[in-house]
């Protein structure tokens, strides 16, 4: 109950998942199962849950709420896509399952063992139609920036800005929701850290704003659009302030804290700071070596 929403949406979708397969393959509808996990792993994890998850999971505090709730995800997601796949692939999913890096509850020796998890397959569905927005303003988003990126005007999507209008007011209502705070900072004010427009478009800075002359303002016509998929007015630019050298999110509040080097934003400081209390080891800034030029 304590999870984030985009963490229960992702329980809840695996559980539809599983169950649709399950069916297909009782009536031995071995393309339909298969479609299905295809799909999952494709459009579900790998185009989006588990890129957002990147960051909780290499940027955050080895105990901080949003790294350990994504665990607990991925613990289920494990479990349930080997079991899964398991008929179709039994080599790949007993490899998976003979190398978790603990013991599954109820399977003692096998991914062919206990069935699938009364758990894994009673996980309600939640925050479809928010998530399913997310995600298409996402792919707008995406568009945008694969033209941007062949301008050279960003390489990653960190380094770009989206500026968002819709008229819309349920639209609007979802994304004021997901609107985190102004710059990178640990524990989030606004959000959760993790139900926020900033990680799940994975961009370093996101607006919402009131009017579609304010996207035109704020970014070059050639990288502004309605969106095909979110109906919203879309807009990107170079992102404002300096990388951090953790996670490359751009902020201005980078190298304000100085702590651990001066390319460093608040949220990076206190994880090294954590992991130094959890470790009892001390955080030695790198020192980055220039190559000479030939």
């Amino acid at each position: 109950e304590e999870l984030p929403s985009m963490d229960k949406w992702m329980l809840g979708t695996l559980s539809q998942v599983l169950n649709e397969v399950d069916d297909a393959l009782s009536k031995y509808q071995f393309s339909r199962a298969t479609n299905e996990v295809l799909r999952f792993a494709t459009a579900d994890l790998s185009n989006f849950y588990l890129d957002v998850a990147k960051d909780r999971l290499y940027i955050s505090a080895v105990d901080d709420a949003r790294r350990r709730s994504c665990q607990t995800v991925i613990h289920a997601l494990l479990e349930g896509f080997a079991k899964s796949v398991a008929p179709i692939l039994p080599h790949m999913a007993e490899d998976i399952w003979q190398n978790l890096p603990y013991k599954a509850e109820g399977d003692d020796s096998s991914v062919f063992e206990g069935g699938i998890s009364k758990d894994l397959v009673s996980y309600p569905e939640f925050d479809t139609e928010r998530w399913n927005l997310v995600r298409d303003v996402r792919t707008d988003v995406n568009q945008l920036l694969e033209v941007a990126r062949q301008d050279k005007l960003v390489g990653a999507s960190l380094d770009a800005a989206a500026y968002i209008y819709t008229s819309d007011e349920n639209i609007r209502k979802v994304l004021d929701e997901l609107d985190g705070d102004e710059s990178l900072i640990t524990p989030s004010v606004k959000t959760n850290g993790v139900d926020e427009l900033r990680t799940a478009l994975m961009m370093s800075q996101v607006k919402i704003v009131d009017s579609e002359e304010e996207v035109a303002g704020a970014c070059d016509a050639a990288y502004v659009a309605k969106g095909e998929l979110s109906g919203c007015t879309i807009g990107v630019k170079k992102a404002e302030g300096t990388k951090c050298g953790r996670c490359w999110f751009y902020d201005k509040e980078v190298g304000t804290h100085n702590n651990y080097g001066t390319d460093i934003c608040q949220r990076c400081d206190e994880a090294i700071s954590s992991w130094e209390e959890e470790t009892g080891t001390k955080f030695e800034t790198p020192v980055v070596e220039e190559t000479p030029v030939a």
